[in-house]
């Protein structure tokens, strides 16, 4: 129902901690992995997982079914709860290798790595889920009955859940940034699948940035995949899985110290701070203070022995700014 999108350089395991902090009923995601490097790269640092973080899904790009199920049950070993196959990047260097959003053109080998996924996993002792990222179509496509073809073929090779968003992908003349901003959003075309197709689920993503707009969006899917809004905006995160599966809302500063035994575990084994406070700067976004405190971070996070308490700084000025605004 609330889930957290794969997004290049941001969803790490620190990311996902603090996201698992927020958002304790969640599905959260990696960042797209592609199967060549799950094989035969570095599995120790592209896999890293901290268990507190399940349930958590390993995405995956690429184009070669033998590979793509080799990949799917490595994710499995590895603890991950679920495989997600990205076909809805649109950089120049995926669509090079032939994988991310171009695979919206080939529903045929789309649905050949979907049916050699689910075959591998399925003989594991322990099943996961396969599921699908994408777009509505590339370029100037405007065919519903296209986009449902491509669905209904890839479903046919045991793909339930797919993640929709709702944004053509332009190939050519936009960049990955422009790609998530520029083609227009037509939520129309999920609502109508998860309408015609109601055995599926289907959650949507692309440009929701507010609690009011997800509970919206679940009136007519099953699922909200929350991207830009979940790391500029985190504690959105906490007020929707506050409202969706109940519990207490907590203040923002409660939520971050939850995090000091986390932060404290890992300078210790030598992370340097800066690579878990990069995640938190948009906690107090919108906040009276929350300048102070992406300031204080920004500035202090870097230098030589920065600990918990450059952390505690940053809350304390930012309360600081919250009271006096008050």
């Amino acid at each position: 129902m609330l889930s957290v999108a794969p997004m290049m350089d941001w969803t790490d395991s620190h990311c996902r901690v603090f996201h698992r902090l927020l958002a304790p009923h969640a599905r959260l995601y990696t960042e797209m992995v592609h199967a060549n490097a799950v094989l035969q790269g570095d599995r120790a640092r592209l896999l890293a997982r901290d268990p507190v973080e399940n349930p958590v899904a390993l995405q995956l790009g690429g184009s070669e079914p033998s590979l793509l199920a080799q990949a799917a049950c490595v994710g499995q070993g590895h603890g991950f709860d679920e495989v997600n196959l990205n076909v809805g990047c649109p950089s120049d260097r995926v669509q090079a290798g032939r994988f991310g959003a171009c695979l919206m053109k080939e529903p045929a080998l789309v649905a050949d790595c979907i049916g050699a996924m689910v075959e591998a996993v399925g003989k594991l002792d322990r099943p996961i889920p396969v599921t699908v990222k994408c777009r509505l179509g590339v370029d100037e496509e405007n065919d519903y009955g296209r986009f449902l073809s491509f669905i209904d073929t890839v479903a046919a090779a045991g793909c339930h859940t797919f993640f929709v968003h709702a944004r053509n992908a332009w190939l050519q003349g936009l960049s990955p940034k422009e790609n998530r901003e520029v083609p227009p959003l037509r939520y129309d075309w999920a609502y109508r699948l998860k309408q015609e197709r109601p055995a599926l689920t289907i959650a949507v993503n692309g440009g929701i940035a507010t609690q009011a707009a997800a509970l919206e969006h679940l009136q007519k899917v099953d699922g909200v995949m929350l991207g830009r809004a979940a790391y500029h905006d985190p504690y959105v995160l906490h007020g929707l899985d506050v409202a969706l599966f109940g519990g207490t809302l907590q203040s923002r500063a409660q939520l971050l110290r939850r995090l000091q035994p986390y932060v404290e575990a890992r300078l210790q084994q030598g992370v340097a701070l800066k690579h878990i406070t990069r995640h938190l700067l948009g906690l107090y976004h919108g906040q009276p203070g929350g300048r102070a405190f992406r300031q204080v971070l920004s500035e202090g996070a870097h230098l030589p022995g920065a600990d918990w308490s450059l952390i505690e700084q940053a809350i304390g000025m930012t309360e600081m700014r919250v009271r006096s605004a008050a």
